[in-house]
């Protein structure tokens, strides 16, 4: 099977969408099928081009023999993400990537064009590419962009911008023969847009269970960090509006006369100079950079309590990549989510909910996990548990394999007509 796909983030970066995007190409192509993909430069958390990756050339990269062959695209990316920014962002990678699309595609001739949201704007490369070689769309969406953007107040809905964009997401979303994402509820909302149930596919993203081991004792990260509290409370990632991250530093206000808790803050991001701003005056917050990727474990394994806060309206049309990998540490984690929403149902059992913004009752989920060592280890162990039967790489892209060799076959069937 011929596999072309079609993602923003794509390795080296080491966080988010790329993760996964990155994931899914090389276990596809380690299982002998033909895997290409058009991804942008690496600018991701940093919101910077890295260094020694041209401004405006393009880089191919051949990932090992029998690796996928991955093409960077040059694109735009604006010093401080707006709504109008990242549009900006968004359009400037579809152009870019779209020549090379377009000539792979009708070289390659694939099976399955496989494109991750977001950005939904370079789906229209993806569907051009589809039309030329009859290759099958398949839309995997990570986070609901449009609506996330309505959440966070970057768009208002009844916009001229606000109406525009979601006619755009509902038009591209009919030209797809498979539409997969990432939880139950997330899928619900691919069934209120109205899309039909026989396009609709779970595609789980996946904890790196062989990378991430349950630390037993202190983690030695906690030493090369200087931390000597008793406690750690721990968030690493992106740093940015839409994860509500400013009920950290509120937390760590609440709970300061604890002398035996740090608050460990490890990401980067355009929010971050507010965050430490917010958390002026604390001592008991630390910010330190993202930590290199062979560590993820000691990294995991320094928490007590894993953080992952997310303001109200988001947490609905996202799950944190980050979520999967906090649950294989085997540590609790305290999140910010409405019941329904998908990030409270994957915690429940594992760790606590609290209302999106309440920073006292963050705070007091916080203390009550500290303050009781045998519901923490209960809650980690069904947290390691749950990453075992629901975060397995091998098992979901199993699945996924199935489902997009017979989308294959089926492109093949109507060629043959």
């Amino acid at each position: 099977m011929k596999v072309q796909c079609l993602s923003l983030n794509y390795a080296p970066e080491e966080i988010g969408i790329a993760v996964y995007s990155t994931g899914f190409a090389q276990e596809m192509s380690a299982r002998g099928h033909d895997v290409s993909v058009l991804c942008a430069h690496p600018y991701y958390p940093q919101w910077h081009l890295r260094p020694g990756w041209p401004k405006y050339g393009y880089r191919t990269i051949q990932a090992g023999e029998g690796g996928p062959k991955v093409v960077h695209c040059p694109l735009y990316v604006p010093k401080v993400p707006t709504a109008k920014t990242r549009m900006l962002h968004y359009a400037s990678f579809a152009m870019t990537a779209f020549p090379r699309m377009i000539s792979d595609a009708l070289r390659g001739r694939p099976d399955v064009v496989f494109v991750v949201a977001p950005s939904l704007v370079s789906a229209v490369t993806a569907w051009v590419a589809a039309r030329l070689t009859g290759a099958k769309l398949w839309l995997h969406i990570q986070d609901f962009e449009v609506e996330a953007a309505f959440a966070t107040g970057a768009i208002a809905p009844e916009s001229r911008l606000g109406r525009a964009a979601r006619a755009f997401e509902a038009w591209m979303m009919r030209k797809f023969d498979v539409i997969s994402s990432i939880s139950g509820p997330m899928l619900d909302k691919l069934r209120k847009n109205g899309i039909p149930e026989e396009k609709i596919f779970e595609f789980r993203n996946w904890a790196n269970l062989k990378k991430v081991k349950v630390i037993e004792g202190v983690s030695p990260m906690r030493a090369e960090l200087g931390i000597e509290t008793d406690y750690v409370a721990y968030y690493s990632g992106n740093v940015a509006a839409k994860q509500g991250l400013e009920i950290i530093p509120e937390a760590a206000r609440l709970l300061a006369e604890r002398d035996d808790l740090t608050f460990v803050i490890c990401g980067e991001g355009p929010f971050l100079e507010t965050l430490k701003q917010k958390a002026e005056g604390l001592k008991n917050i630390r910010f330190y950079p993202l930590q290199p990727f062979e560590k993820l474990s000691d990294a995991l394994g320094m928490a007590d309590v894993h953080l992952l806060p997310q303001i109200a309206g988001v947490a609905e049309l996202v799950l944190p990549s980050k979520l999967t990998n906090m649950l294989a540490s085997g540590r609790p984690v305290v999140a910010t989510a409405y019941p329904e929403t998908a990030l409270a149902q994957e915690v429940e059992g594992a760790g606590l909910v609290t209302e999106p913004g309440n920073a006292i009752a963050f705070a007091e989920a916080i203390e009550a996990l500290l303050d009781d060592p045998e519901q923490r280890l209960a809650y980690g162990r069904m947290a390691r548990t749950r990453a075992l039967e629901n975060w397995d790489m091998s098992a979901i892209l199993d699945r996924l394999e199935t489902r997009m060799t017979h989308l294959a076959v089926r492109r093949v069937s109507v060629e043959d007509v």
